[in-house]
Protein backbone atom coordinates (compact mmCIF):
# COMPACT_ATOMS: atom_id res chain seq x y z
CA UNK A 1 0.00 0.00 0.00
CA UNK A 2 3.05 2.74 0.71
CA UNK A 3 3.90 1.58 -3.01
CA UNK A 4 0.22 2.55 -4.50
CA UNK A 5 0.27 6.25 -1.76
CA UNK A 6 3.89 6.62 -3.12
CA UNK A 7 2.22 6.46 -7.26
CA UNK A 8 -1.04 8.30 -5.89
CA UNK A 9 1.37 11.29 -4.81
CA UNK A 10 3.13 11.15 -7.90
CA UNK A 11 0.21 11.47 -9.69
CA UNK A 12 -1.44 14.12 -8.42
CA UNK A 13 2.63 15.99 -8.99
CA UNK A 14 2.36 15.17 -12.73
CA UNK A 15 -1.53 16.67 -13.13
CA UNK A 16 -0.13 19.86 -11.77
CA UNK A 17 3.32 19.88 -13.77
CA UNK A 18 1.31 19.28 -16.94
CA UNK A 19 -1.26 21.91 -16.05
CA UNK A 20 1.51 24.00 -15.48
CA UNK A 21 3.31 23.80 -18.75
CA UNK A 22 0.27 23.64 -20.78
CA UNK A 23 -0.64 27.29 -19.31
CA UNK A 24 3.22 28.36 -19.96
CA UNK A 25 2.77 27.04 -23.75
CA UNK A 26 1.95 29.19 -26.09
CA UNK A 27 1.43 26.93 -29.07
CA UNK A 28 -2.12 26.11 -29.02
CA UNK A 29 -1.29 22.60 -30.56
CA UNK A 30 1.13 21.76 -27.56
CA UNK A 31 -1.50 23.58 -25.11
CA UNK A 32 -4.58 20.86 -26.18
CA UNK A 33 -2.18 17.95 -25.39
CA UNK A 34 -0.99 18.99 -22.23
CA UNK A 35 -3.76 19.78 -20.90
CA UNK A 36 -5.32 16.25 -22.00
CA UNK A 37 -2.44 14.95 -20.38
CA UNK A 38 -3.25 16.62 -17.00
CA UNK A 39 -6.51 15.44 -16.76
CA UNK A 40 -5.56 11.80 -17.54
CA UNK A 41 -2.83 12.67 -14.58
CA UNK A 42 -5.78 13.52 -12.38
CA UNK A 43 -8.15 10.48 -13.31
CA UNK A 44 -4.98 8.22 -12.39
CA UNK A 45 -4.83 10.02 -9.26
CA UNK A 46 -8.49 9.64 -8.45
CA UNK A 47 -8.31 5.58 -8.98
CA UNK A 48 -5.25 5.20 -6.71
CA UNK A 49 -7.24 7.31 -4.07
CA UNK A 50 -10.43 5.39 -4.22
CA UNK A 51 -7.88 2.51 -3.25
CA UNK A 52 -5.49 4.28 -0.89
CA UNK A 53 -8.39 6.38 0.61
CA UNK A 54 -6.15 8.56 1.31
CA UNK A 55 -5.50 12.03 0.21
CA UNK A 56 -2.15 12.86 -1.31
CA UNK A 57 -0.02 16.26 -0.98
CA UNK A 58 1.97 17.14 -4.22
CA UNK A 59 5.52 16.81 -4.44
CA UNK A 60 6.37 21.13 -4.61
CA UNK A 61 9.94 20.66 -5.34
CA UNK A 62 9.62 18.24 -8.36
CA UNK A 63 6.71 21.22 -9.69
CA UNK A 64 9.08 24.05 -9.35
CA UNK A 65 11.88 21.91 -11.03
CA UNK A 66 10.14 20.98 -14.18
CA UNK A 67 8.51 24.65 -14.46
CA UNK A 68 11.77 26.02 -14.13
CA UNK A 69 13.70 23.28 -16.49
CA UNK A 70 10.70 24.23 -19.32
CA UNK A 71 11.34 28.02 -18.65
CA UNK A 72 14.84 28.24 -18.91
CA UNK A 73 15.66 24.85 -20.78
CA UNK A 74 12.79 24.60 -23.50
CA UNK A 75 9.65 22.44 -23.21
CA UNK A 76 10.97 19.80 -24.65
CA UNK A 77 13.48 19.36 -22.49
CA UNK A 78 11.72 19.18 -19.66
CA UNK A 79 9.00 17.11 -21.12
CA UNK A 80 11.48 14.33 -21.94
CA UNK A 81 12.98 14.37 -18.33
CA UNK A 82 9.28 14.02 -17.01
CA UNK A 83 8.75 11.16 -19.37
CA UNK A 84 11.88 9.60 -18.54
CA UNK A 85 11.03 9.10 -14.91
CA UNK A 86 8.05 7.89 -15.74
CA UNK A 87 9.53 4.69 -17.74
CA UNK A 88 10.78 3.96 -14.12
CA UNK A 89 7.19 3.32 -13.13
CA UNK A 90 6.87 0.14 -15.24
CA UNK A 91 8.48 -2.22 -12.54
CA UNK A 92 5.65 -0.43 -9.85
CA UNK A 93 2.48 -1.39 -12.44
CA UNK A 94 3.74 -5.11 -13.16
CA UNK A 95 4.02 -5.89 -9.63
CA UNK A 96 0.90 -4.89 -8.91
CA UNK A 97 -1.29 -6.01 -12.46
CA UNK A 98 -2.66 -8.96 -10.84
CA UNK A 99 -4.19 -7.76 -8.25
CA UNK A 100 -5.69 -4.46 -9.65
CA UNK A 101 -5.72 -5.37 -13.45
CA UNK A 102 -7.47 -1.76 -14.25
CA UNK A 103 -3.24 -0.16 -13.42
CA UNK A 104 -2.12 -1.29 -17.01
CA UNK A 105 -4.30 0.60 -18.69
CA UNK A 106 -2.81 3.47 -16.65
CA UNK A 107 0.29 2.07 -17.46
CA UNK A 108 -0.75 2.11 -21.42
CA UNK A 109 -2.45 5.84 -20.99
CA UNK A 110 1.08 6.45 -19.81
CA UNK A 111 2.93 4.74 -22.86
CA UNK A 112 0.74 6.69 -24.76
CA UNK A 113 2.13 10.46 -23.46
CA UNK A 114 5.18 9.75 -24.67
CA UNK A 115 3.90 9.03 -28.36
CA UNK A 116 1.83 12.36 -27.74
CA UNK A 117 5.02 14.37 -26.80
CA UNK A 118 7.25 13.52 -29.79
CA UNK A 119 4.93 15.81 -31.55
CA UNK A 120 5.57 19.24 -29.19
CA UNK A 121 8.84 20.06 -30.19
CA UNK A 122 7.64 23.30 -31.59
CA UNK A 123 10.09 24.94 -29.06
CA UNK A 124 12.33 27.88 -29.81
CA UNK A 125 15.30 25.98 -27.92
CA UNK A 126 15.60 23.25 -30.26
CA UNK A 127 14.18 25.10 -33.47
CA UNK A 128 18.04 27.45 -32.99
CA UNK A 129 19.53 24.15 -31.89
CA UNK A 130 21.80 24.66 -34.86
CA UNK A 131 22.68 28.15 -34.60
CA UNK A 132 23.75 27.28 -31.11
CA UNK A 133 25.46 24.29 -31.65
CA UNK A 134 27.28 26.51 -34.68
CA UNK A 135 28.64 28.72 -32.13
CA UNK A 136 29.10 26.44 -29.21
CA UNK A 137 31.23 24.23 -31.84
CA UNK A 138 33.04 26.65 -33.23
CA UNK A 139 34.26 28.31 -29.95
CA UNK A 140 35.07 24.71 -28.64
CA UNK A 141 37.45 23.67 -31.83
CA UNK A 142 39.08 27.02 -32.70
CA UNK A 143 39.61 28.11 -28.81
CA UNK A 144 40.87 25.16 -27.31
CA UNK A 145 43.43 24.86 -30.03
CA UNK A 146 44.21 28.76 -30.38
CA UNK A 147 44.50 29.13 -26.16
CA UNK A 148 46.90 25.76 -26.06
CA UNK A 149 49.01 27.55 -29.26
CA UNK A 150 49.03 30.19 -27.32
CA UNK A 151 50.23 29.09 -24.06
CA UNK A 152 53.10 27.19 -25.42
CA UNK A 153 54.35 30.42 -27.94
CA UNK A 154 53.64 33.47 -25.08
CA UNK A 155 53.68 31.66 -21.55
CA UNK A 156 51.55 34.13 -19.45
CA UNK A 157 48.61 34.10 -18.84
CA UNK A 158 47.69 37.92 -19.01
CA UNK A 159 48.94 38.00 -22.66
CA UNK A 160 46.95 34.48 -23.01
CA UNK A 161 43.69 35.67 -21.69
CA UNK A 162 43.88 39.15 -23.68
CA UNK A 163 44.38 38.03 -26.73
CA UNK A 164 41.64 34.92 -26.28
CA UNK A 165 39.41 37.58 -25.69
CA UNK A 166 39.76 40.05 -28.21
CA UNK A 167 39.82 37.48 -30.77
CA UNK A 168 36.46 35.83 -29.27
CA UNK A 169 34.75 39.19 -29.14
CA UNK A 170 35.54 39.55 -33.11
CA UNK A 171 35.11 35.98 -33.74
CA UNK A 172 32.08 36.10 -31.94
CA UNK A 173 30.46 38.69 -34.43
CA UNK A 174 31.73 37.33 -37.54
CA UNK A 175 29.91 33.86 -36.50
CA UNK A 176 27.07 35.77 -35.82
CA UNK A 177 27.16 37.31 -39.33
CA UNK A 178 27.69 33.42 -40.61
CA UNK A 179 24.86 32.55 -38.94
CA UNK A 180 22.50 35.22 -40.11
CA UNK A 181 23.54 34.21 -43.65
CA UNK A 182 23.02 30.56 -43.11
CA UNK A 183 19.59 31.11 -41.39
CA UNK A 184 18.70 33.40 -44.16
CA UNK A 185 19.27 30.75 -46.91
CA UNK A 186 16.99 28.65 -44.73
CA UNK A 187 13.89 31.59 -43.97
CA UNK A 188 12.38 29.74 -47.51
CA UNK A 189 11.93 26.45 -45.86
CA UNK A 190 11.73 27.18 -42.56
CA UNK A 191 9.18 29.97 -41.83
CA UNK A 192 9.82 29.52 -37.81
CA UNK A 193 13.63 30.42 -38.24
CA UNK A 194 14.43 34.18 -37.41
CA UNK A 195 18.01 35.22 -39.18
CA UNK A 196 18.88 37.93 -36.99
CA UNK A 197 17.38 35.91 -33.86
CA UNK A 198 19.15 32.66 -35.32
CA UNK A 199 22.68 34.94 -35.44
CA UNK A 200 22.17 36.45 -32.04
CA UNK A 201 22.13 32.22 -30.77
CA UNK A 202 24.95 31.76 -32.83
CA UNK A 203 27.05 34.97 -31.30
CA UNK A 204 25.57 34.41 -27.66
CA UNK A 205 26.93 31.02 -27.44
CA UNK A 206 30.32 31.59 -29.27
CA UNK A 207 30.87 34.38 -26.97
CA UNK A 208 30.10 32.41 -23.54
CA UNK A 209 31.64 29.26 -24.73
CA UNK A 210 35.02 31.66 -25.04
CA UNK A 211 34.74 33.37 -21.29
CA UNK A 212 34.34 30.34 -20.19
CA UNK A 213 37.66 28.44 -21.71
CA UNK A 214 39.45 32.41 -20.93
CA UNK A 215 38.99 32.52 -17.30
CA UNK A 216 41.47 30.19 -15.87
CA UNK A 217 43.96 32.30 -17.59
CA UNK A 218 42.70 35.38 -15.75
CA UNK A 219 42.36 33.90 -12.19
CA UNK A 220 45.81 32.58 -11.98
CA UNK A 221 49.32 32.92 -13.10
CA UNK A 222 50.26 29.27 -13.68
CA UNK A 223 49.96 28.67 -17.92
CA UNK A 224 50.05 24.90 -17.93
CA UNK A 225 47.62 24.94 -14.93
CA UNK A 226 45.49 27.24 -16.79
CA UNK A 227 45.61 25.08 -19.73
CA UNK A 228 44.49 21.90 -17.93
CA UNK A 229 42.03 23.65 -16.42
CA UNK A 230 40.62 25.31 -19.65
CA UNK A 231 40.47 21.34 -20.83
CA UNK A 232 38.54 20.44 -18.36
CA UNK A 233 35.96 22.94 -18.78
CA UNK A 234 35.80 22.12 -22.65
CA UNK A 235 34.91 18.56 -21.23
CA UNK A 236 32.24 20.03 -19.20
CA UNK A 237 30.93 22.01 -21.53
CA UNK A 238 30.92 19.42 -24.02
CA UNK A 239 28.87 17.22 -21.87
CA UNK A 240 26.21 19.41 -20.55
CA UNK A 241 24.88 20.65 -24.11
CA UNK A 242 25.84 16.77 -25.55
CA UNK A 243 22.85 15.74 -22.42
CA UNK A 244 20.97 18.23 -23.25
CA UNK A 245 20.06 17.87 -26.69
CA UNK A 246 20.35 13.89 -26.31
CA UNK A 247 17.55 14.58 -23.57
CA UNK A 248 15.58 16.71 -25.97
CA UNK A 249 16.22 14.96 -29.50
CA UNK A 250 16.37 11.59 -27.81
CA UNK A 251 19.18 10.41 -28.91
CA UNK A 252 22.68 8.61 -27.83
CA UNK A 253 24.40 10.61 -25.63
CA UNK A 254 27.85 8.70 -25.77
CA UNK A 255 27.79 8.65 -29.19
CA UNK A 256 27.76 12.45 -29.35
CA UNK A 257 29.97 13.57 -26.79
CA UNK A 258 32.70 11.06 -27.93
CA UNK A 259 33.27 12.77 -31.40
CA UNK A 260 32.19 16.40 -29.97
CA UNK A 261 35.30 15.63 -27.06
CA UNK A 262 37.64 14.23 -29.66
CA UNK A 263 37.59 16.57 -32.15
CA UNK A 264 38.31 19.15 -29.91
CA UNK A 265 40.38 17.92 -27.62
CA UNK A 266 42.33 16.54 -31.09
CA UNK A 267 42.69 20.65 -32.17
CA UNK A 268 44.11 21.44 -29.10
CA UNK A 269 46.81 19.05 -28.87
CA UNK A 270 47.72 19.47 -32.51
CA UNK A 271 47.51 23.23 -31.53
CA UNK A 272 50.07 22.31 -28.38
CA UNK A 273 52.47 21.52 -30.72
CA UNK A 274 52.50 23.73 -33.07
CA UNK A 275 52.69 26.59 -30.71
CA UNK A 276 55.76 24.65 -29.00
CA UNK A 277 57.42 24.75 -32.20
CA UNK A 278 56.75 28.37 -33.23
CA UNK A 279 57.89 29.64 -29.64
CA UNK A 280 60.98 27.13 -30.31
CA UNK A 281 61.51 28.29 -34.06
CA UNK A 282 61.09 32.35 -33.30
CA UNK A 283 62.46 32.34 -30.20
CA UNK A 284 59.47 34.15 -28.59
CA UNK A 285 59.23 34.19 -24.99
CA UNK A 286 57.35 36.60 -23.35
Amino acid sequence: MVKIYRQQTHELTEHIIYAKLSQMSRDEKNKKILQRISEQEAEHYEFWKNITKKKSMPDKWRIKKFYYLAKFFGLSFSLRLLEMSEREASEFYNSISEKYPEAMRIRQEEIEHEQKLISILNDKPLQYAGSIVLGLNDALVEFTGTLAGLTFAFSNNKIIGATGLIMGFAASLSMAASGYLSSKEEEDTNEDINPITAAVYTGISYILTVLFLVIPYLIQDNPYFALGMMLIITVLIIAAYTYYISVAKAISFKRRFIEMAAISLGVAAISFGIGTIIKNVFGVDI
